[in-house]
């Protein structure tokens, strides 16, 4: 018996000794992370020029809101790109989420000819690098549409992403095929199966979705960027590169923009972050 309290108490020391050290792990991971969020943030509170000097402090000399004033001063357009990143980043999450989830449902329980060719094509097209096809797309939109600086050039290329239309899929394959089978001998029509029982069934992955697309959108910065020649037209992630010269560049108001345009990413994670979670298994597992 002593000898079975000595080793059970040389295991809980282990263990906890473990538990330590795992902890003290993911806390420096957890600093590392959150560093440049906590840099960014305090920058933000500094005078216009300071950040902008040849030394750079983790505590501003003072705090002030100086900098956001800059900011919202530096152009009449300011408020002009976050509307246009809201609006842009808006009606992309709603296509998406309406559009790729009737396709993914349409993929996943409907038959019809060439089905098999046209997800080939989808995963396809998934495998191509999104660097790859700006050229073209530029080419397109630009030179033979004509649809330079305008809401439907930042908005057309990602109506529908091969990414959400693939995870739809996945999902809506999971969903029993008897309950879509009932509706239908009840007398459903396909549009009332899905508007009445797949959709509410599917609340997890829709806002999977429509959280990873506005993310996406939001944070975009090279499409936008090719197509926007006029500062009116900008989003607020290209706006911020107006903060940059080549002699010098304005840190603290750039920061103080930066701070800006993530207030909606905060506010989405922590408000919707369970989804995030739930999203990370989804479409994993059949049956």
């Amino acid at each position: 018996m002593g000898l079975y309290r000595r080793y059970g108490t040389k295991d809980k020391y282990k263990e906890k000794a473990r538990n330590t050290a795992l902890a003290l792990v993911l806390i420096c991971l957890a600093v590392i992370t959150l560093f440049p969020i906590y840099y960014m943030i305090i920058s933000s509170f500094g005078a216009p020029t300071e950040a902008g000097g040849a030394s750079y402090s983790l505590i501003p000399k003072s705090f002030s809101l100086d900098s956001y004033k800059f900011f919202f001063n530096y152009s009449k357009y300011s408020f002009r790109w976050i509307l246009n990143s809201m609006l842009v980043a808006g009606i992309v999450t709603v296509c998406n989420v309406i559009f790729a989830s009737l396709a993914g449902y349409a993929f996943a329980k409907l038959r019809f000819p060439g089905c098999q060719f046209f997800f080939f094509l989808l995963l396809v097209a998934m495998m191509i690098p999104y660097q790859v096809t700006q050229v073209p797309l530029y080419i397109l939109v630009v030179n033979v549409l004509k649809l330079q600086d305008t809401y439907t050039a930042l908005i057309a290329p990602t109506l529908v992403t091969c990414y959400n239309v693939f995870l739809a899929k996945q999902f809506f394959s999971s969903l029993p095929t008897s309950v879509i089978e009932s509706a239908k001998i009840e007398g459903c029509s396909q549009p009332m199966t899905v508007w009445k029982i797949v959709m509410p069934l599917s609340k997890t992955v829709l806002a999977v979705m429509a959280i990873t697309t506005f993310l996406g959108e939001w944070n975009t910065f090279f499409w936008p960027f090719l197509v926007c020649n006029s500062e009116k037209m900008q989003t607020i992630q290209v706006g911020l590169k107006n903060f940059s010269f080549a002699n010098t560049t304005y840190f603290a108001p750039m920061m103080a923009g930066a701070t800006i345009s993530a207030l909606p990413m905060f506010i989405l994670f922590f408000s919707l972050q369970k989804y995030f979670l739930e999203g990370v298994t989804v479409g994993a597992v059949k049956g």
